[in-house]
């Protein structure tokens, strides 16, 4: 992005109102270029550092050469928001953020990637990525008797949308409720109220599609006088936690943290063993954004039979984004240029069996990717193994 010597002190403006004021405290030490998993594929130079620079100086999103627009958009939308940046930083500039700041202008005035477009439509229109009729948002449930959420109802369980739509996700959504069900958990879901949370729309910059989805559940929220909630989904979790609750009061769980505590209470005692080497993944917004680490390997520690592995260093904190983050799910990059394969590379080099996941987006990445390499090897939801060591 060789666009120094065209500056904009309007766009510079503009850019610190939306929210990218952590560019000022940016001083180029260039950790976050280190720690920026796009610089750990072969041919890709992202240079994470320069942004704070180019938001300083108004030399964003100012380039009328088309080509270079081209650049600077693929460029601006390729960061995933896993920050690993951001936990690298000694001075915790928010480059997800400054990069969502530059996306929300960039959305405004229609320059952003195709797929994101049809995908903002789909968001518009069924209030889900998927583009599926609201209707069939409870499909998932057929034959397994889950009350609908009302005030008498201690836990409502928000099903995100690839839980409850996805064919295959499908299942990780009704081993997590029979799960619940068998160890008397109080829970009931609320599908006719729900939207799509938004948080991954929000990271890519459609600030204007996701303050419509946040008013759609928080009212559904206040209606339904929620008091706690469950999450599948880490995303729903991470922006139910950041936005959400500032706004609407109510206690807040991810299901591994549920299932933890059940499990420490002796509600819930895995007794089938699963013979099978496990490596568990570290999805970024469970485990950097949320700092939720240990319970799902607590829960995975309790199944007889079953080893668990670790990924050497690239973990917990550590752990490499498999590349879905900000609606990285939807987007097409070249083979050589796709995270999930050097994450994929990481978890298989522990000689596991099975990877255990407790994010939906982690669990297509991988399942999808690994179809094509014929390894032999299993993609499961925590919820999955838990529930076949439980013999549901």
């Amino acid at each position: 992005m060789n666009n120094l010597l065209k500056l904009n002190p309007e766009i510079r403006g503009l850019l610190l109102e939306q929210g990218a004021e952590d560019a000022l405290k940016c001083y180029e030490c260039g950790r976050c270029m280190a720690a920026c998993p796009w610089n750990m594929l072969e041919g890709v130079n992202y240079t994470t550092y320069q942004f704070p620079d180019l938001v300083r100086l108004g030399a964003i999103l100012c380039s009328e050469d088309k080509e270079t627009v081209c650049k600077e958009t693929n460029e601006v939308f390729r960061c995933v928001g896993c920050d690993s940046c951001l936990y690298e930083c000694p001075r915790k500039v928010n480059i997800s953020n400054i990069l969502r700041s530059a996306r929300r202008i960039m959305i405004d005035f229609g320059s952003y990637p195709a797929e994101l477009k049809s995908l903002i439509f789909r968001l518009t229109s069924s209030n889900n990525p998927l583009g599926e009729s609201h209707d069939k948002r409870k499909d998932w449930v057929q034959g397994l008797e889950i009350e609908k959420y009302n005030s008498t109802i201690e836990n409502l369980l928000f099903v995100c949308c690839i839980t409850a739509y996805d064919p295959r996700a499908k299942n990780v959504a009704r081993s997590l409720a029979q799960i619940l069900k068998k160890a008397g958990v109080s829970f009931g879901i609320a599908s006719d109220d729900e939207s799509c949370c938004g948080e991954a729309i929000r990271r890519a910059g459609g600030e204007k599609i996701f303050r419509l989805l946040y008013n759609n559940n928080i009212n559904a929220f206040k209606k339904l006088n929620v008091k706690n909630a469950i999450s599948i989904s880490p995303h729903c979790y991470t922006i139910f936690a950041s936005e959400y609750r500032s706004h609407y009061n109510f206690q807040l769980y991810h299901y591994t943290q549920t299932i933890f505590e059940l499990i420490k209470n002796n509600r819930i005692k895995p007794v089938r063993p699963f013979n099978k080497i496990v490596v568990y993944h570290d999805p970024c917004t469970l485990g950097r954004q949320s700092g939720i680490y240990e319970e799902p390997r607590e829960i995975l520690k309790s199944i007889p039979g079953l080893r668990l592995a670790e990924v050497p260093f690239f973990n917990r904190k550590n752990s490499i984004c498999c590349g879905a983050g900000s609606m990285g799910l939807w987007r097409e990059y070249a083979n050589e240029e796709r995270l999930v394969n050097l994450r994929l590379k990481q978890l298989l080099t522990t000689g596991a069996e099975v990877i255990a996941v407790s994010c939906p987006y982690c669990l297509q990445m991988f399942e999808e990717t690994l179809k094509a390499k014929d390894t032999g090897i299993r993609v499961m939801d925590i919820s999955e193994i838990l529930a076949e060591s439980m013999e549901i």
